[in-house]
């Protein structure tokens, strides 16, 4: 009778023991796909710094990155749309002549690094209404950029721009960590080497 209720004791003592187990592995691997995906490695500030040069000389990289409000913008589209990469946010208006002169660049640049990792952006603040912006586009002879529109310079005045243009980077979480006030080539040498260093983060 005790060899019995032994036996029985160590089956019950079994089952509860791989009840135990089975739950901790069910559990940990939970945890597993919850926790959250690891983030692209961030750039050394002072590696991207030292890449500047001529106008980009004044782009001013931030010590620690600046939350972005996040508006919806007109037709629906949002910065979010652009999470998980690097993202050049140009600040624009068709009666800005710098604006003018830079988009060209700035579609370059779009199209030797848009992909996966990165995108330029631009955002068309102020009235800007669609029609001029495709005279404005078709004059430049510029496209394959995204055009997002803040009619009421919500987003713009959000994030202090006063002045055109305004190009800010925003890191794959939509902070700000660099901006540029005024003009620049932005398919420069300088440029690149800053998107590519972004890109690879060094």
């Amino acid at each position: 009778m005790v060899t019995l209720h032994r036996r029985w004791q160590e089956k019950v003592n079994n089952v509860s023991f791989r009840a135990v187990l089975y739950t901790a592995l069910a559990l940990g691997a939970n945890a597993a796909l919850l926790a959250p995906l690891p983030a692209m490695a961030a750039p050394d500030r002072g590696a991207l710094e030292a890449l500047r040069d001529g106008a980009l000389k004044g782009l001013s990289f931030h010590a620690e990155p600046k939350p972005v409000p996040v508006e919806v913008l007109e037709d629906g589209a949002s910065l979010e749309d652009y999470r998980g990469k690097y993202v050049l946010l140009n600040f624009w208006a068709i009666w800005c002549a710098p604006c003018r002169e830079e988009m060209p660049t700035l579609a370059a640049l779009n199209a030797e690094f848009g992909g996966e990792d990165f995108a330029v952006v631009t955002l068309a603040t102020g009235p800007n209404a669609p029609p001029a912006i495709r005279k404005f586009f078709d004059e430049i002879g510029v496209e394959g950029l995204p055009v997002l529109r803040d009619p009421r310079s919500k987003t713009a005045r959000g994030v202090g721009v006063i002045g055109l243009p305004v190009t800010m980077i925003l890191d794959p979480e939509g902070r700000e960590i660099a901006r540029l006030t005024g003009p620049a080539d932005w398919h420069s040498e300088s440029a690149r080497a800053i998107v590519s260093a972004l890109i690879a983060g060094e």
